[in-house]
C-alpha cells in the first residue's frame, strides 16, 4: 500500500510540475507568400504571386517533451491577375499548428509544424465581376524551421486549401458557366518571439 500512495504521489506531482515548466511566448511574425490559384480555365492567370503576411504570434511549449501549440492573427495579402486586371485579395489568416521542436543546443533547435488554418476575407469578395471570393477559408499547414537565440524563429511553410477558395464565373455566348478554384500556397517567415 505504501509503494502504490509513493507511485501515485511521484505521478502527482510530476503531472503538477509538467504545467509549471510550460512556456507561453508572444511575439510578430511576417514573411512572403507565393501563391499559385489552380483553375480549369484561363480567364485568370495561373502564374505565381507574391504578396505578404504580418501579425501577433502566440507559442505554448511544454520543454520536456519537445510539443507545443503555436497560433497567430495574420493579415494576408497577394495579387490576382487577369484579362481584364489587377487586384489584390486582403485576408485575416489563423494558423493554429502544432509544434515539435528538437534543440541542438541552446542556441539553435529546429522544428516541424502542422495544422489547420483559417482565413477571412477582409477585401472585396469580387474581381472584375469575373471572380468571387468566399467570405472565409479552410486549408492546411505543413512547415519546418529554425529557432536561434531562444528568440528568432525562420520557418518555411506549405499550406493547401482543403476546399474551393472561390469561383470564377465565365460568360459565353449561351451560357454562364462557373468553375471553382483553389489557392496553394508556399510561406517564408520570420518570428520574433519575446
Amino acid at each position: 500500500m505504501k509503494k502504490l500512495l509513493s507511485t501515485l504521489m511521484v505521478i502527482a506531482c510530476l503531472a503538477l510540475a509538467i504545467p509549471a515548466q510550460a512556456q507561453i511566448h508572444f511575439g510578430v511574425k511576417a514573411g512572403l507568400n507565393v501563391s499559385k490559384l489552380h483553375l480549369s480555365k484561363d480567364i485568370v492567370s495561373k502564374d505565381n504571386r507574391a504578396g505578404f503576411f504580418v501579425g501577433p504570434t502566440a507559442e505554448f511549449t511544454l520543454p520536456i517533451l519537445g510539443l507545443g501549440i503555436d497560433g497567430s492573427l495574420l493579415y494576408n495579402q497577394f495579387g490576382v491577375d487577369s484579362e481584364e486586371g489587377t487586384s489584390t485579395k486582403k485576408s485575416i489568416e489563423i494558423p493554429i499548428n502544432l509544434k515539435w521542436n528538437i534543440g541542438f543546443s541552446s542556441l539553435v533547435g529546429a522544428y516541424v509544424a502542422v495544422g489547420p488554418q483559417f482565413g477571412f476575407n477582409v477585401g472585396d469578395r469580387w474581381f472584375n465581376n469575373i471572380c468571387e471570393f468566399k467570405k472565409n477559408t479552410t486549408s492546411f499547414n505543413v512547415g519546418v524551421g529554425l529557432k536561434m537565440f531562444s528568440h528568432l524563429q525562420v520557418g518555411a511553410n506549405y499550406n493547401f486549401a482543403l476546399k474551393d477558395n472561390g469561383k470564377i464565373h465565365i460568360e459565353d455566348l449561351e451560357d454562364l458557366t462557373t468553375i471553382g478554384f483553389k489557392q496553394n500556397t508556399w510561406q517564408v517567415s520570420v518570428a520574433y518571439l519575446f
